[in-house]
């Protein structure tokens, strides 16, 4: 599995910053190379939310580890 994870900020409030999974290859055609270019999934997700601003992102590949339940 292929996880795209977006660094945002809050136009609001700049200094508020977080990490948010875009998306993964479950849902959508993800290969690692156009994951590291900037995916055009990334993009879409971009348009949809216009109160954030994109700080960067990065790939993670495999399940990620739960944070306990």
């Amino acid at each position: 599995m292929i996880k795209i994870i977006a660094v945002l900020c809050s136009l609001s409030s700049p200094a508020n910053c977080y990490d948010r999974t875009v998306t993964t290859s479950d849902f959508a055609a993800i290969s690692v190379q156009s994951c590291l270019m900037g995916a055009p999934q990334l993009a879409e997700w971009m348009k949809q939310h216009p109160a954030e601003r994109l700080a960067g992102w990065r790939c993670e590949v495999g399940q990620r580890e739960g944070r306990g339940a």
